[in-house]
């Protein structure tokens, strides 16, 4: 007679305490490639001229030569040289101004209250910059 086999299984373990770390380094490795990948296209250069420090005073301005401000009221308002101008006839006045002006002395400074919106101070610097303004600047207190 043949005895049976006997079937040993074993007994269930005790639970696992420790946890499973390689999906978490799996996922960190992944965020780590995409942002290395990612940071180089996300530097957006901008060009700056920043004035050089010098302790002799500016020259005057020449008495034919007047400076351009255009300015930002609280309100959202555009003033050119503190006289009120209309949206539609900024670019049209600013291009009328400027077209006087020889070449290499067509600058136009900006003087923004700090309740103006941002967006609105882009808008007024494209509009300079459409009307034929070479140099672009800000005025600061």
């Amino acid at each position: 007679m043949r005895t049976p086999k006997k079937s040993f299984v074993k007994p269930q373990s005790a639970v696992q305490s420790d946890i499973n770390v390689t999906p978490l380094v799996d996922v960190v490795l992944v965020l780590l490639i995409i942002f290395m990948v990612v940071t180089p296209l996300m530097n957006a250069d901008l060009a700056v001229q920043l004035p050089e420090v010098s302790d002799a005073p500016a020259p005057p301005p020449s008495p034919g030569e007047k400076t351009w401000v255009v300015g930002l009221t609280p309100e959202g308002g555009l003033t050119l040289n503190d006289e009120p101008v209309d949206d539609a006839d900024y670019v049209a006045r600013l291009k009328a101004v400027l077209d006087a002006r020889p070449r290499g002395q067509r600058h136009v400074f900006f003087k923004m209250d700090a309740r103006a919106g941002y967006s609105r101070l882009v808008t007024a610097l494209d509009g300079a910059k459409s009307a034929g303004a070479e140099e672009l600047g800000v005025l600061t207190d």
